[in-house]
């Protein structure tokens, strides 16, 4: 994956920079404010799959918190469209701010994905569904997988991913998704290591889920284990004979 910074030198960005110093003195949209590191650790690292972004895709991003990764990738790609869905109130009122005042085309929804999910104008609608710094995988991919419809796909932003991503195995193929592409990269600077996981939506997502309630998180999709025999006790009542 090539790291080209010039696609930063534009004028959007360093007014989304500005919007970003400004909407965090209302709610906490960052804990990252130097703006090289903003440049780097937040523009540059959303932007750096935009080439698992197709022509023309209609996206949905969960979790949108201050836009990260969808702001980015709609300022360097005007093609894009994207949903935006946010549970807070304050990060609604940023976003849409945002997308008025840079003119991207996306609209922001105040809601939870587990909801949105459920109804028929958004369930199984999108080309992309994306997510960054939500949640564990075994999670994400219940709450993104129902959105995508068939041949469409989810593109997670994560970090540290090997575990995440053996524990979602089962949770990925029971709803309807399918490991497609794993690609590592590095952040300029020694600012950190990243994975981007790209899943392709093979089948439908059956309808229970996302089960909904805080379920995903606090039951995730975890596959049974299967009993070692090795390891039983034989409990077999012993009876003796008499003679």
């Amino acid at each position: 994956m090539s790291i080209n910074i010039e696609k930063l030198e534009c004028e959007k960005f360093a007014e989304f920079y500005n919007l970003l110093q400004e909407g965090n003195k209302i709610c906490n949209l960052t804990t990252i404010l130097d703006r090289e590191d903003v440049f780097i650790k937040h523009f540059l690292d959303s932007i750096l799959p935009e080439e698992y972004f197709e022509k023309r895709a209609n996206c949905i991003e969960i979790g949108s918190g201050a836009g990260f990764p969808s702001i980015p990738l709609m300022i360097c790609r005007e093609d894009l469209k994207f949903t935006l869905i946010e549970s807070i109130q304050k990060k609604v009122d940023f976003l849409k701010q945002a997308v008025h005042k840079l003119q991207l085309n996306a609209v922001v929804l105040n809601n939870r994905a587990e909801v949105l999910a459920h109804e028929e104008k958004y369930r199984e609608k999108f080309d992309i569904c994306t997510a960054r710094a939500v949640a564990k995988m075994v999670t994400l991919v219940e709450y993104c997988l129902p959105f995508i419809k068939i041949g469409g796909k989810m593109i997670a932003y994560k970090a540290n991913i090997e575990k995440e991503l053996q524990e979602a195995q089962y949770a990925i193929e029971l709803l309807g998704g399918k490991i497609i592409k794993e690609v590592k990269y590095s952040l300029p600077k020694n600012m950190g290591h990243r994975t981007i996981i790209i899943i392709e939506k093979v089948k439908k997502t059956e309808k229970g889920y996302p089960r909904g309630k805080g379920k995903e998180r606090a039951k995730p999709l975890l596959e049974k284990r299967k009993i070692d025999e090795s390891n039983c006790i034989d409990r077999t009542p012993h009876i003796k004979e008499k003679f």
